[in-house]
């Protein structure tokens, strides 16, 4: 039986912990959280190091609209870093996506690119009203 692959990085918060943990050997996928990560340009960053490691990235998406972002980052990885798609993946958590106006969309298995322009994260009107704290009327229930 193979070695099971260790995939970790959901906590991690920049590339500086990244690289540490890419050369001492302790993963074998890497699962940024790109919401927890200093914007894009750490993203990307993140992506060329694991590229140079020979490391492959599957993002982690279990967050609210975390599907609607990373589904870029990994369709750049494919494009412009790694240009490959043999045993990356990206996690699906399938609820919330009625709060976004272009919510992420999945076909068997796999993400299909936006077909609006954009980052994917416009929210519905009256999502952030009705979820405002304290104020929001879901909080009066």
């Amino acid at each position: 039986m193979a070695p099971i692959p260790v995939a970790t990085g959901e906590h991690v918060q920049n590339r500086v912990m990244f690289k540490q943990m890419l050369q001492a050997g302790s993963l074998q996928v890497l699962q940024l959280d790109a919401a927890r990560v200093a914007g894009v340009n750490e993203n990307i960053a993140i992506l060329l190091l694991a590229a140079k490691f020979g490391v492959r990235v599957c993002p982690h998406a279990g967050g609210v609209g975390l599907c609607e972002a990373v589904q870029h980052l990994s369709m750049f990885d494919f494009v412009a870093v790694s240009a490959d798609k043999n045993g990356r993946m990206i996690e699906f958590v399938d609820h919330l996506h009625e709060h976004f106006v272009t919510p992420v969309d999945v076909h068997d298995g796999s993400y299909w690119p936006p077909s609006a322009p954009g980052a994917g994260s416009e929210m519905v009107g009256g999502t952030l009203a009705g979820y405002s704290f304290p104020d929001g009327p879901v909080w009066a229930r």
